[in-house]
């Protein structure tokens, strides 16, 4: 396969010398692996850490910013980051209001983010922690126990890095955390496998003519494998799977995800589709976004992500933010 790389060991360092070149408002540790806002800490501020294996991007750092992020710890190439990642980012951003740990449901980064807030709060950081676990596809995978953190993410973090700028405690933060996270559910579905620099070479077999509905961020199975579908046959699914699992009673944010290769054309026509089995289902949509967000390296396909908000947090979304990914209303 090829790659616009040098070589598999470097990919990860490479790419964050790159984002320093570009972003001058973050300030990227290389060597330790550590992407802070340049402004941190922000006196009277809960500060966001998140972060998970690389090949997501613009996951997790990508999303660092004022109104997001104030951290965020890359790890190889689909591999936890480490608890000293954490730890190092939580110092560089605690103001001493506090930092919330965003942690996407998946064993290394569960594990690793629970040790570094033990050791955090040993050196008097007080640390809380959100779990997102928002994927409707499967119960348990290669990577987790329970289900997947996916798309909501984009949510968790950017709702609730609103309202640690607006200065809310680090509990009222937590609870918005958790409540975008419990109203928000993700289906995913690939069109091609994915292709790691280490490998090389497609991580798992998916033949021509066919799709897997369900997958994960990495490449984990799904529910099951059919013949190709039209555009619109794969929204009636996908939305299908979510309404099933959360009937919304308030109007939805909308995340029509790409997977990495997936060109905006074909998100656009996508979104025409979900849209259309929104509507049919009596479902009302107050903010769309459209793009690859939550990616998974060069795999192609989709994931719908639907959070049910009230006013409060419909503001907190439309709040302004300044990140790498997003950026609106400043």
């Amino acid at each position: 396969m090829k790659m616009l790389i040098n070589v598999p060991e470097t990919v990860v360092a490479d790419a964050l010398r790159g984002m320093a070149a570009a972003h001058p408002d973050l300030t990227v540790d290389v060597e330790n692996r550590v992407i802070v806002r340049r402004d941190a800490p922000v006196h009277g501020q809960v500060a966001l850490v998140s972060g998970g294996g690389s090949g997501h991007e613009p996951l997790h750092g990508g999303f660092v910013g004022p109104g997001m992020l104030s951290a965020a710890c890359p790890g190889e190439v689909f591999t936890s980051p480490v608890p000293d990642q954490m730890v190092r980012a939580a110092a560089a951003v605690d103001s001493g209001a506090g930092v919330l740990f965003v942690v996407k449901n998946y064993t290394g980064d569960v594990l690793n983010f629970d040790m570094a807030a033990e050791l955090a709060e040993d050196e008097g950081i007080q640390v809380a922690k959100v779990l997102v676990n928002d994927d409707v596809a499967v119960t348990d995978s290669l990577f987790t126990a329970g289900r997947r953190g996916t798309g909501a993410t984009l949510f968790v973090e950017k709702i609730a890095g609103a309202a640690a700028a607006e200065g809310r405690p680090l509990e009222q933060v937590e609870a918005m955390a958790r409540r975008v996270n419990e109203n928000s559910r993700s289906f995913g579905v690939a069109l091609s496998a994915v292709t790691t620099p280490a490998k090389g070479s497609p991580t798992f077999d998916l033949p021509d003519g066919e799709l897997e509905l369900g997958i994960g961020i990495h490449g984990e199975p799904g529910r099951e494998r059919r013949p190709m579908m039209t555009s619109g046959e794969i929204a009636d699914f996908a939305v299908h799977a979510i309404l099933e699992d959360m009937p919304p009673h308030n109007p939805v944010l909308l995340l029509v995800n790409g997977m990495g290769a997936t060109p905006l054309l074909e998100l656009y026509g996508f979104n025409a589709e979900v849209q259309r089995v929104l509507a049919e289902r009596g479902v009302a949509v107050v903010r769309t976004l459209i793009g690859n967000y939550v990616t998974s390296l060069d795999m192609a396909g989709a994931s719908v992500t639907l959070c049910q908000v009230d006013e409060e947090m419909l503001g907190l979304w439309d709040a302004p933010v300044r990140t790498p990914a997003l950026r609106w209303g400043m």
